[in-house]
């Protein structure tokens, strides 16, 4: 790992640490859901969030929210699909959460090896 990837790193967990309870405890769990579904994401802050991608000079691919709910979002540098069924042509881009159970996150797992598949 470059000392600008452990840099960032230490960025996002400092600003992980720096949330209240219980959200500090669920992200920081979301946080290693990512990094276990996907180890080739660097994380980052990208416009003040906990962000991930593929190099510390690329735009960031996912990123975690921390506002009135939790949210876990995928960028505009990501390609998007049609969501297809009764969604048509709806491309989901974001996800809200509260807790992370083991459904939840298997769903961010997903979503998270859908961005650098």
């Amino acid at each position: 790992m470059s000392s600008k990837d452990q840099k960032n790193l230490a960025q996002v967990i400092d600003k992980i640490a720096k949330m209240d309870e219980p959200r500090r405890s669920i992200v920081q769990h979301v946080h290693t859901v990512i990094m276990a579904a996907a180890p080739e994401l660097k994380p980052r802050i990208w416009y003040g969030m906990p962000a991930y991608a593929l190099s510390a000079s690329t735009p960031a691919l996912v990123t975690l929210r921390n506002d009135d709910r939790l949210n876990l979002a995928i960028t505009e540098k990501v390609p998007f699909r049609s969501a297809g069924g009764v969604d048509g042509l709806l491309m989901p881009a974001a996800w809200f959460f509260e807790t992370v159970d083991a459904d939840t996150e298997r769903r961010i797992t997903e979503i998270v090896r859908s961005v650098v598949d």
